[in-house]
């Protein structure tokens, strides 16, 4: 191994791509380890932390304006000990060092840049600096030599604002708990919610905006629970917005992270898996529910840029896709008139009264795509003609420089991915779409799955640290979800095993509830312990699904005892926060009110066919489906405790808790019954 005491720059030896976009910096970047920080109590140094991911623009900037400006690189080789950090190889990592930002009273994002200890503990931090002063920052030289000299010279300050900061971190494994969560509760969230939403263009608030999909999906549910036109409205507005909109990529298919004004017209660029995933999910959902083919449109569309350009050859998915070209953000992506002009011809001025083309751009002197103001579709014959035309454009599109890929494969984003295209694919009805789902299910079990356990990253051969909860969480419910496509019960057989793995390793045995990392792993500064929902939907949320539909699937009381302590743990807190638990919320639904629907017949007969096709089209987020030959072994009280064919016909059951409908043969009766009006 190099000697990390004479080398300088060593992220040439590292996987991430994130890392080794920083390889070539004359700053002496070390990875996180305790190398690095022996190095820092040896030399006497603080340590500079700075945190990002492949696709960050503002990441892009600083690095371009300080981390390869010879100057710059000294002061910060002289001064400290420096790490390198890619927050998606090390979310537990980033978790804790946001929340020490946010102590700091300042707000969080990337690049973080914050200061250690030799002991890892921060004492003073903030996200982008500039080379010299500017945007009301002080320019990055600066602040190194005062937060050096701070260090040096008043050794007393710097240890009170580290043991600040070390006693407020303690609180992120501390929850509050209460009772059973009602669904009158969730309701009330829900109103609480939907005045928050932005009623002419949707979305939460003012720019920036983002799609925070688990707070729309509660309010979706909220209208299928009550009938309620404003929490429907809320949904339809901000997905039509979104999919009309500059936020949505209108050539290739998919999404970008968030949008900078509030009219979701300019994006940060890069594309994100994690919110791909979400929104798939629920833009498939609300289809389902309203039968617009925008929704369709665009599920079909992101995912054909899913498996066209974030597939690795070994099955899984990618992470991102960056926001800079040649170092210019979107330049692969923006477009000037006089460009559409010369791909398209005399289709040109109808393309561009469509997509909002005009001479002087929309956006620095070009423009971001859009239909924000002609957002219903046109007739069908239109709109292939207006595709024709944009694949022409694509095709421009793709010889130019592309944006970097990152290649490397999170375990959570997978998970959140298998999930999302195993329902799509039921919804649909789009096999192909469930087999490239199981091919990623598949290359986490052979790849990513080292001596029983999960690791949370993998890239070029090399599977990264150990698995967290949101991995093993995310990844059950992603096999759930094929379990119920296909009916395999190798699925259902790797969920229970991923659930029993996060019982033994992760569950607070003392408080309950479910930490973030293993008891097995890495020793940081706290063992953080939330329900609190991200960008991605939070572990234990999604752990509380796992749970649910594993009840409900295999009728073992285990599962649900574990779900509702799970629920109690963090039910205190859930009334005044009508967003961060959404997640939380949508499973406590799943545990209380699931429609089960039982199936019993042949597999892959006609006429089991037929029923289970009704059966997976209608909006039913908590539906869960079992297709059973008689005679079956289930529990008593189970939904398909001895179910029977009618007739000698596949028959299907609508349970409903503890009681099941008249048995059904005809899909069309089933088709009443569950697509009953919400309320």
């Amino acid at each position: 191994m190099p000697n990390i005491e004479t080398l300088g720059n060593l992220l040439g030896l590292e996987t991430s791509p994130y890392l080794l976009q920083h390889q070539h910096n004359p700053v002496h970047w070390l990875p996180w380890g305790e190398a690095a920080f022996g190095r820092a109590r040896t030399e006497r140094k603080a340590v500079l932390l700075s945190v990002g991911y492949a696709a960050c623009h503002w990441c892009h900037v600083m690095a371009h304006e300080c981390f390869e400006d010879a100057e710059i690189a000294a002061l910060m080789n002289a001064l400290f000990v420096n790490i390198k950090l890619d927050r998606e190889e090390r979310p537990d990592l980033d978790h804790i060092y946001q929340a020490a930002l946010a102590m700091l009273g300042q707000p969080g994002g990337w690049p973080l840049t914050l200061f250690l200890t030799p002991d890892r503990v921060p004492f003073w931090g903030g996200t982008y600096f500039p080379r010299t002063a500017r945007y009301g920052r002080p320019g990055f030289g600066e602040v190194l030599r005062q937060v050096s000299s701070a260090y040096q010279n008043n050794p007393e300050g710097v240890v009170r604002a580290a043991g600040t900061l070390r006693d407020g971190l303690q609180q992120l494994s501390e929850t509050e708990a209460g009772g059973p969560v009602p669904l009158a509760l969730i309701d009330r969230v829900a109103e609480r919610l939907v005045r928050e939403v932005d009623p002419f263009t949707g979305g939460l608030g003012d720019a920036p905006k983002f799609p925070q999909v688990p707070a729309f999906e509660l309010l979706w549910r909220a209208w299928l629970r009550t009938g309620r036109a404003p929490f429907r409205t809320a949904v339809t507005t901000t997905l039509t917005q979104m999919s009309q909109g500059g936020i949505y990529d209108h050539l290739a298919g998919g999404f970008a992270r968030y949008a900078t004004d509030a009219e979701w017209l300019v994006p940060h660029f890069e594309k994100m898996l994690y919110d791909n995933a979400q929104l798939i999910g629920l833009l498939t959902l609300v289809w389902q529910g309203t039968g617009d083919p925008l929704y369709a449109a665009r599920v079909d569309e992101t995912v054909g840029w899913v498996l066209r350009e974030m597939v690795v050859p070994e099955g899984g998915f990618a992470s991102s896709i960056d926001a800079d070209a040649e170092h210019e953000e979107g330049k692969f992506t923006v477009w000037t008139a006089a460009e559409i002009d010369a791909c398209l011809g005399d289709e040109a001025d109808w393309f561009k009264s469509l997509y909002g083309v005009e001479p002087g751009g929309n956006w620095e002197g070009s423009t971001i795509l859009n239909r924000s103001h002609q957002p219903n579709l046109l007739t069908p014959v239109d709109e292939a003609r207006l595709a024709v035309l944009r694949a022409r454009l694509l095709a421009v599109r793709n010889r130019r420089p592309r944006p970097d890929w990152d290649d490397k494969v999170l375990a959570d984003w997978n998970g959140l991915m298998i999930e999302a295209l195993a329902r799509a694919g039921q919804a649909f009805g789009r096999a192909d779409w469930i087999a490239a789902s199981v091919r990623a299910f598949d290359f986490v079990i052979n790849a990513m799955t080292v001596n029983g356990r999960l690791h949370h990253s993998w890239r070029g051969g090399r599977a990264g640290p150990t698995g967290l909860l949101d991995d093993l969480a995310a990844v059950s419910l992603g096999a759930l979800a094929l379990h119920q496509a296909t009916q395999n019960p190798m699925f259902l057989h790797h969920a229970r095993c991923w659930v029993a793995l996060a019982d033994r390793h992760f569950w607070d045995v003392e408080k309950g509830g479910y930490f973030l990392t293993a008891d097995d792993a890495e020793v940081t500064l706290v063992r953080t312990k939330s329900a609190l929902d991200t960008a991605t939907p939070n572990g234990n949320g999604m752990m509380l699904g796992a749970l649910a539909r594993l009840y409900h699937v295999t009728g073992e009381t285990g599962y649900r005892e574990r779900a509702e302590a799970l629920i109690q743990v963090f039910s205190g807190a859930v009334g005044r926060n009508p967003l961060g638990f959404a997640t939380l919320l949508h499973h406590v639904e799943t545990l209380a009110r699931p429609v089960v629907v039982v199936i019993v017949g042949t597999p892959g007969a006609s006429d089991t066919e037929a029923l289970r096709s009704v059966a997976t089209a209608a909006c039913l987020p908590d539906r869960v489906l079992m297709i059973v030959s008689p005679p079956n072994a289930f529990p008593t009280g189970h939904p398909a405790y001895g179910k029977a064919l009618l007739d000698g016909q596949a028959t299907a059951y609508v349970c409903t808790g503890p009681t099941c409908g008249a048995p059904l043969t005809e899909p069309s009766a089933l088709a009443a019954i569950l697509t009953m009006p919400p309320g």
